[in-house]
């Protein structure tokens, strides 16, 4: 592929967008029910291990790697190079995909972790937990959607859905790893 031409999937192509943001919806918010159920509603189990205490870690490098492989993805479609911004969106989604795995996995079996900071600090993870939350459960939908834009030739679309999905990816995947770390800190 030439990098200064976009990749479709003719697949994609067939399905009507109104049918393919039917099925975003459908699983996203299948997904997003289930990680609340999952966190808040199903609790930890006695299981502890060396490698599910060692997950958050984890997470937080996911995420932060997601970060800077959507900026490089940003630079690259600046610069017109469709393959590259196409490779760095891809890597950056299955970099996401392999933190909510590992996400659900220790969920699983830690349930939800309490916040113990006080002062000036409480109120201030809480509005980024909070507004992580609410963002997380968008920005499923919104990454599938550009996804799926892309992939089926609606480019003028893309582009404007992508406009929003970026600073929503990035704002989720860096606020992960800010909460991780106040986790650390303060618990």
């Amino acid at each position: 592929m030439n990098s200064s031409e976009p990749f479709t999937i003719d697949l994609l192509k067939d399905i009507s967008l109104g049918k393919a943001i039917a099925v975003i919806l459908l699983i996203s918010a299948i997904s997003f029910t289930f990680l609340i159920w999952l966190i808040y509603f199903k609790g930890g189990s006695d299981y502890e291990s060396t490698l599910i205490t060692s997950l958050p870690a984890l997470n937080a490098l996911l995420n932060s790697a997601s970060a800077v492989l959507l900026l490089f993805g940003y630079r690259a479609i600046r610069n017109r190079n469709f393959s590259k911004h196409m490779k760095f969106n891809l890597t950056a989604f299955v970099t996401s995909t392999f933190f909510l795995i590992s996400y659900v996995i220790y969920h699983n079996f830690h349930g939800s972790t309490s916040f113990t900071g006080e002062g000036f600090v409480r109120p201030i993870y809480f509005f980024i937990l909070i507004s992580h939350i609410i963002l997380s459960a968008l920005v499923m939908p919104l990454i599938l959607t550009s996804f799926y834009l892309a992939f089926s030739g609606k480019l003028k679309l893309h582009r404007k859905v992508s406009k929003v999905t970026l600073p929503v990816w990035l704002y989720v995947s860096v606020t992960g790893v800010a909460v991780f770390f106040l986790l650390r800190m303060y618990s």
